[in-house]
């Protein structure tokens, strides 16, 4: 277990070279006990934005093109070295099938498309979970002393055998009502979705990509990406701040295709910071649940 330095954001190739060395039964897996987690660091000092990487995701996800990183695009970007650090360091988890049930980012301040940052990322507060283990992955992105971007990414690693000491959080299946003046877009979650947001993210989870691949890990049908289903709520609220978080919890999954619903409070509800703007997603058909999230606001000195 150690750190690991980058000059710059591993390659996809690479990265799923990598990944499928380590399922095979060869060799040192490095597979760890289930009560621990590697304590390292894996960094790049000097990272660029491919544009035409930043162009695609903009327009996949909705988001302007405005001259600034959309606030979701960093935990976008880490993923490779996440990856790589599941694969490199010991890692007690199946990575492929793995859910991704919560998200929370903070911006700082707007971050240019043209700046040069640093990145990093390690592994955080492994727990039960009554369906398994739940850990996080922390990334951190600094401009020069400055952190002006932190992203937190929670997993779940399914287990076959319940955990009936864990207490089990119930999932609300109500459709949410929010005060009027907010967005309400009605969108269609595509079939083909989770194959055009990987070749974007480079996030190739079996889960997102065909309904037979998805059905090895226990889905009808391939679901679509948390990540794009969160960045896809944002784009369409638009109007946000400087300087925020945006916390999410993955609900139902997805099922492609579908038509889904986003409900949301005008942004103007944000007037400080123990103010909140809520939004949800859930599908326009049984109106089940695929997304709550909550925006407020951060002070955007941040020393």
């Amino acid at each position: 277990m150690s750190d690991k330095h980058y000059d710059a954001l591993p390659k996809a190739h690479t990265t799923y070279a990598n990944i499928i060395k380590s399922l095979l039964p060869i060799g040192d897996n490095k597979k760890a006990t289930k009560d621990q987690l590697s304590d390292a660091t894996y960094s790049v000092s000097s990272l660029h934005i491919d544009q035409n990487n930043l162009d695609d995701y903009r327009k996949i996800c909705g988001f302007a093109d405005d001259g600034k990183v959309p606030v979701t695009y960093f935990a976008v970007l880490s993923q490779a070295l996440q990856m790589n650090m599941m694969v490199k360091e010991p890692f007690p988890f199946a990575m492929l099938g793995m859910v991704h049930v919560n998200n929370s980012v903070t911006q700082y301040r707007p971050i240019g498309e043209r700046e040069t940052v640093a990145m990093s990322v390690k592994f955080a507060n492994l727990r039960d979970h009554d369906r398994g283990q739940q850990f996080d992955f922390v990334t951190v992105v600094k401009s020069g002393e400055d952190v002006v971007w932190e992203g937190t990414s929670t997993y779940l690693s399914r287990s076959s055998k319940p955990r009936p000491t864990v207490k089990r959080e119930k999932t609300v299946t109500t459709k949410p009502i929010f005060r009027e003046g907010g967005a309400n877009s009605v969108f269609e979650a595509p079939e083909d979705i989770g194959r055009r947001y990987a070749s974007v993210s480079g996030d190739y989870n079996l889960i997102h990509l065909h309904p037979l691949s998805a059905k090895a890990f226990g889905f009808p049908k391939a679901i679509a990406h948390g990540m794009w289903s969160k960045a896809k709520c944002l784009a369409l609220i638009g109007d946000l701040p400087d300087a925020y978080t945006v916390d999410v919890a993955f609900k139902l999954p997805i099922l492609l295709p579908a038509e889904v619903v986003l409900v949301a409070e005008p942004v103007s509800v944000l007037e400080d910071a123990d103010s909140h703007c809520q939004f949800a997603l859930y599908n326009a058909k049984n109106e089940k649940p695929h997304l709550s999230g909550d925006i407020r606001l951060v002070a955007e000195d941040n020393d």
